[in-house]
């Protein structure tokens, strides 16, 4: 009898001990489901944004961000996503931290302009952005971010212009307001008169053919689609080119060869290949020293959306600098100052062959060598691909395939 009740003793209070601790677990469930998880803590955005901002912000061209009472981020747009605003569900801009913590303080909207670091590059390159923080109701804060980036960079490109072109201009205007007073002192001798009209001459040529080159530039530097576009023979492109330069050759004694393949044809505006070629001539020609020559050919290169024509023109001339191959093609960029205006070169007739190439769906590359010469290559998609025109590729062709090609056997050799 003693050991059947010790053993239902035992058995009620382990009986006892499990109730107790079901109990206990019971509790401890419902306290941990009443407890507020992660999840819970950030509300479902609908419930969150007041009516119709979701809707809002999610047509706006500005990154948004909103930000609840903790700085966590309710809501945020995939543009501020790919600026870097936004990392881990919070906002990762300190300065912009701040000022959301200032307005949910005080309600004050507020503005600021700042440079972030650009995401994935370990250049040193800026990102210019403007920040516009304003309270969203009663709890959260708007973030609106800008970026200004492309906007500073056009409005630099622009300020530089008008900067270059205000220099460009006072150098002819001076000179013609020099020369103009020094012919009105020595207006008794005809000599000196004839001799400071001569100089005025040649500064109105320079100052009108600055103006022509501006004209030029804006109508081309655009890229925009063209009007009046035609077949064009390069064989006609190629001997205006020359007959333009052909005072200035003989003059200097430099021999002018045309070759290559005949009958080559291009699509594009005419009057707009004509100025490019000549452009690319005429500096050929500048900067040769005298009795050298200057090649123009032209010839068919294969491309993976059709075949380009290739109009490379080849100098003998002082060449160009390594460092400064990659800029020769910028508005009023030269190598040599000094010697560009001995030649009267205004510093934009490269820019407009560039402009003139990219309208045309090609390009402009340079070879060059200090002491050797240089080699312009113009690539323009042929006449008969003109409904789809190719993109710009590589130039292949080497320095000495391009002297082979303009080493005709009958070159035209100016008088």
């Amino acid at each position: 009898m003693d050991v059947n009740a010790a053993v239902a003793a035992a058995a009620a209070i382990a009986g006892l001990c499990t109730g107790v601790i079901a109990m206990l677990a019971f509790r401890w469930s419902e306290r941990d489901q009443a407890r507020p998880t992660r999840s819970s803590m950030r509300p479902d955005i609908n419930a969150v944004l007041p009516p119709g901002v979701d809707t809002v912000l999610s047509v706006l061209r500005s990154s948004a961000v909103v930000l609840d009472e903790g700085d966590s981020v309710v809501k945020a747009s995939s543009a501020a996503y790919a600026l870097g605003l936004v990392r881990g569900g919070k906002l990762a801009v300190e300065p912009m931290l701040h000022m959301a913590r200032d307005t949910r303080r005080d309600g004050e909207i507020r503005q600021v302009e700042l440079d972030l670091p650009r995401r994935g590059t370990g250049r040193g390159e800026a990102l210019a952005v403007s920040a516009r923080v304003a309270p969203l109701g009663s709890r959260l804060v708007l973030l609106l971010v800008e970026d200004l980036t492309e906007a500073r960079r056009i409005e630099a490109v622009r300020r530089d212009f008008v900067a270059n072109v205000s220099h460009e201009l006072k150098t002819p205007v001076g000179a013609l307001s020099l020369l103009s007073e020094a012919v009105m002192d020595a207006s008794d001798d005809p000599e000196a008169v004839t001799r400071f009209a001569g100089r005025m001459q040649i500064e109105a040529t320079r100052l009108t053919n600055l103006v022509q080159e501006l004209i030029d530039l804006s109508r081309v530097q655009y890229d925009e689609a063209l009007e009046d576009a035609e077949p064009v023979r390069v064989d006609t492109l190629v001997a205006e080119a020359i007959d333009r330069c052909r005072h200035t050759a003989s003059a200097k004694q430099i021999t002018m060869a045309a070759g290559g393949t005949a009958d080559l044809r291009v699509w594009g505006h005419r009057g707009q290949l004509a100025a490019a070629l000549g452009n690319l001539v005429e500096n050929a020609v500048n900067y040769s020293p005298a009795r050298t020559r200057v090649g123009i050919a032209g010839r068919r290169v294969s491309a993976p959306g059709g075949d380009l024509i290739e109009i490379a023109v080849t100098d003998q001339g002082i060449g160009i600098p390594e460092k400064d191959r990659e800029r020769v093609f910028e508005r009023f960029y030269r190598v040599d100052p000094a010697r560009s205006r001995a030649t009267g070169g205004t510093g934009l007739g490269l820019a407009i062959v560039k402009h003139v190439a990219a309208s045309h769906g090609g390009e402009v590359t340079v070879w060059s060598a200090e002491g050797q010469g240089s080699t312009f290559t113009l690539r323009l998609p042929e006449a008969a691909a003109e409904a789809k025109r190719p993109a710009p590729g590589p130039v292949t062709a080497t320095r000495t395939q391009l002297d082979q090609e303009t080493a005709i056997p009958a070159p035209e050799v100016l008088p």
